[in-house]
């Protein structure tokens, strides 16, 4: 059975070119095109397809309020088609919020040459979208705290935070999940670095976003920085984000090498950097995800003493980076999102005190 796919774009191009994509793969059809969300309600109900993409910035309504009541309603995989602009990362990063499972880009340059250079990319994720675990949600900014849970209690010996690291890769499904577990973080847990697979021009404000909502201060990286308890550091869109060590100090590096897995930030490159310069000092947590990025870096941290926690299937939107670690042997412990901030700190109090009766 073939994937169905609805698109839904103002722009004539745009809809034509996304056409030509998605039927030239031999799993995929479009069953339908909509120039608007309210032309697209009709042909969901004639069409029943398994995927749709959206534009974010639509005419006649918002595609906000599109994807809000349809996640409502009739909840289904979206993909999301943002705009590269500070106002388009910001609604692609709410649409996320409510419930689309990922987005795609609009190139800048020519808009045909520039989206068949995509089609491998859009491809892979309608097939993951497809996959997906897709539950109803309505979340506005006000309750986002009440979603994600308390902040969890501070840690009782400081010591612990200032020697350990928490180190944490994501993919699809990441941006909800990495607020949900840092948002528990209290303001003294060690120091955190995070790679969610997403492109320059999105982490900046997803960043900004994160440390307006959580106890912690979160900030995209820039290299250089002294990693400090109480702060996450998160790649990139453009580099791979790397731990190394200065003296006794721990400190951020970026690297524009070439991509790792098909990524660029890359979660294997983050974790390898962490076996080789923090060993058993890191924690590292793989969270929901598509593909297999992360799998073996993780296997390296443990093999040199780190200790592994990975998202369970039932709770991730996508049960591929944590199932890859999972059958390699690179995790130690796997829980529900909701419990894996509490797991986490659980094992830095419970280490931290065996350290102290030594």
């Amino acid at each position: 059975m073939k994937i169905k796919v609805l698109i839904v774009d103002d722009s004539a191009l745009i809809r034509s070119v996304m056409k030509e994509i998605i039927n030239s793969q031999p799993d995929m059809e479009v069953v339908g095109v909509a120039p608007d969300p309210i032309v697209a309600r009709e042909l969901i109900k004639q069409t029943n397809p398994d995927v749709l993409t959206l534009d974010v910035e639509m005419p006649r309504m918002d595609g906000l309020d599109f994807l809000e009541k349809l996640m409502r309603l009739r909840p289904m995989p979206v993909v999301m088609v943002s705009s590269l602009t500070e106002r388009g990362s910001d609604i692609t990063l709410r649409a996320l919020e409510l419930g689309a499972v990922d987005f795609v880009t609009k190139p800048k340059m020519s808009i045909q040459s520039g989206m068949l250079e995509y089609t491998e990319l859009i491809a892979d994720k309608i097939r993951t979208a497809s996959k997906a675990r897709i539950k109803s949600r309505q979340i506005t900014p006000h309750d986002a705290n009440k979603v994600a849970g308390e902040v969890l209690p501070m840690i009782r010996n400081p010591l612990t935070s200032s020697e350990k690291l928490i180190i944490i890769g994501a993919s699809t499904g990441g941006t909800e999940a990495i607020k949900d577990f840092l948002m528990q973080m209290p303001s003294d847990c060690p120091g955190i670095l995070i790679t969610q697979h997403m492109p320059p021009g999105f982490t900046k404000s997803f960043a900004q976003r994160l440390d307006s909502l959580c106890k912690i201060s979160v900030k995209e990286s820039e290299g250089g920085e002294r990693v400090l308890p109480g702060h996450a550091y998160l790649a990139p869109g453009h580099s791979h984000l790397q731990l190394v060590r200065s003296g006794a100090n721990y400190m951020t590096q970026l690297d524009q090498g070439p991509p790792v897995n098909r990524h660029r930030p890359s979660v294997d490159v983050l974790f390898h950097s962490a076996a080789v310069h923090a060993g058993k000092n890191a924690v590292g947590v793989i969270l929901t995800g598509m593909g297999k990025d992360g799998a073996l870096g993780m296997l390296e941290m443990k093999n040199v003493g780190a200790y592994n926690f990975a998202q369970d299937e039932a709770s991730c939107v996508v049960f591929g980076m944590p199932r890859e670690a999972i059958a390699v042997g690179a995790t130690h412990e796997v829980g529900p999102l909701q419990a894996l901030p509490g797991m986490v700190l659980g094992y830095l109090a419970a280490h931290s005190s065996r350290a102290l009766r030594v």
